[in-house]
């Protein structure tokens, strides 16, 4: 380091400078919703515009003199300051516009958008400016792929060609590298995230919606957030076609992200042969065919019809919940007790890593169940060697017990979390099912936080708790935890 100081601030600042100025870039789009639309809500955005831009030059400035070494330091500071940092900028339009006068409502919402949670404290969303709505969605896109691979994807002038800030961001217990270039990786990624993007938004402006909501309601799934343009989220437009094109693509937006690469390339048996991608697809079909069980009335006239809507509501909603979109076509607390278990257990596992799902991901589940399976086998045979297998090949020690340390944490913070939600007044169902939505990035919990309901009615304090806990699950807990260690800080 350039620095004999603990930490490379100038570094931190060209970088969040950079970040500032991207964002920036960002908010442009959404003026230009308010200057079609013509909307007073268009000063608002002008507003944040000049701010995010002078201090985006503040830190340039500050930073300029900066070299490019980063460690796992700089890697955890950076990324989880950039997301507090687009948070606090992002929240402006809403508050300027007077959208949500509320900060802490506001820095809730955008928390939520920016880490794709989308739980939401909103109760008339159809009054919001277009321009809002637009910059609200656009929120979760951009938070979806990650802030900062995006702008390794669109800035390669940054100069790192290093893991850490990927390392940082990317989740999972392992990082798909599909270029030895760190920044050519970024862009591989951020070209797929696009295509998917544009393909939803042609299907779903085909089935029926206005290109407005198509766009709107692409960037919330694809990112896998759950803000929707409506009060009644995809209920609103009561198609089947449209519930079956998002959940399409609701489920595709929780494969491994690098796995359309390989097949892009031809690489089908990398792709064919991935133990989480068959998990994955094996988890979303035993848990659809359950809650389509539990949910089907055996007491009327069996027909085609019939079927297909209790399968298309199932599918749907698992699919929306394993993927931690959070989009809801049907309030699932109508349902039997035992499907809403059963979200609660999706909600937990998650989608793929390499995914903007959140949750563990399936991945931990097969290699912590894994891990134990090996260990029984010990304990019948202690002189022999069990290693954990994954793909066909013998994963290092080091892998696993992060992968196990993970789920024990994960845990371990859900737990505590549920007693901070229900000391400060929440009940019980609320507590637990609002802490595992919101360390999931998932949206809809149980109770008054369920589908019919939303976030508006707890407490400041809770909010204020929820939008950190977001933060977390978004960066996969030890990005921001570790840095609360006295060991970080240390030389």
């Amino acid at each position: 380091m350039a620095t004999s100081s603990l930490f490379n601030y100038k570094l931190s600042c060209k970088i969040q400078g950079i970040l500032l100025l991207v964002e920036s870039v960002f908010l442009l789009f959404s003026l230009a919703v308010g200057v079609f639309y013509q909307e007073e809500a268009v000063h608002s955005f002008i507003i944040t515009i000049a701010i995010a831009v002078s201090l985006g030059i503040i830190g340039l400035l500050v930073g300029r003199n900066a070299t490019n070494e980063m460690s796992k330091r700089e890697g955890s500071v950076i990324v989880t300051t950039t997301w507090i940092i687009f948070t606090l900028i992002g929240l402006l339009p809403f508050l300027l516009s007077g959208s949500i006068p509320n900060f802490t409502d506001a820095f809730f919402e955008t928390m939520s958008g920016f880490s794709t949670t989308g739980a939401s404290i909103l109760n008339d969303i159809e009054s919001l400016p277009y321009s809002i709505l637009f910059w609200r969605s656009l929120t979760h896109w951009i938070g979806g792929l990650g802030i900062i691979v995006i702008t390794m994807a669109l800035l390669p002038l940054l100069g790192f060609n290093n893991m850490q800030l990927f390392s940082a961001e990317a989740t999972g217990p392992t990082k798909d590298k599909i270029n030895p270039k760190i920044s050519e990786t970024a862009k591989r990624l951020f070209l797929i995230y696009i295509i998917l993007t544009v393909s939803e938004t042609i299907l779903l402006r085909i089935a029926g919606m206005n290109w407005f909501d198509s766009i709107c309601h692409s960037f919330a799934t694809i990112a896998t957030g759950g803000f929707s343009t409506k009060q009644a989220s995809i209920a609103y437009w009561n198609s089947p076609l449209i519930e079956y094109i998002i959940t399409f693509f609701m489920i595709f937006s929780g494969v491994n992200f690098s796995l359309y690469y390989f097949l892009f390339k031809l690489k089908g048996k990398k792709v064919f042969r991935n133990e989480e991608l068959k998990w994955y697809f094996f988890i979303l079909l035993i848990f659809t065919v359950f809650i389509a069980i539990a949910n089907f009335d055996f007491s009327q006239q069996f027909s085609f019809k019939n079927v297909e809507k209790v399968i298309r509501e199932s599918l749907f909603m698992v699919s929306s919940i394993m993927t931690t979109t959070g989009f809801t076509s049907y309030d699932y607390m109508e349902w039997p007790p035992f499907t809403w278990i059963m979200l609660l257990l999706l909600m937990l596992i998650g989608a793929s890593a390499g995914s903007t799902a959140g949750g563990m991901k399936v991945v931990r589940i097969v290699l912590v169940a894994k891990f134990c399976y090996s260990e029984f086998k010990r304990m019948v045979h202690p002189n022999a060697v069990f290693p954990v297998r994954y793909n066909g090949n013998i994963l290092r020690d080091d892998i696993v017990k992060r992968s196990a340390a993970f789920v024990l944490l994960y845990g371990c913070i859900m737990l505590f979390g549920s007693l901070v939600l229900s000391f400060d007044g929440l009940g019980f169902m609320e507590s637990v099912s609002g802490m595992i939505t919101c360390i999931g990035d998932v949206g809809p919990a149980l109770g008054e936080l369920g589908p019919s309901g939303n976030f508006s009615g707890i407490s400041a304090f809770n909010k204020w708790f929820l939008s950190f806990t977001m933060l977390i699950g978004r960066l996969e807990i030890f990005t921001v935890l570790i840095i609360f260690t006295p060991a970080f800080w240390k030389k």
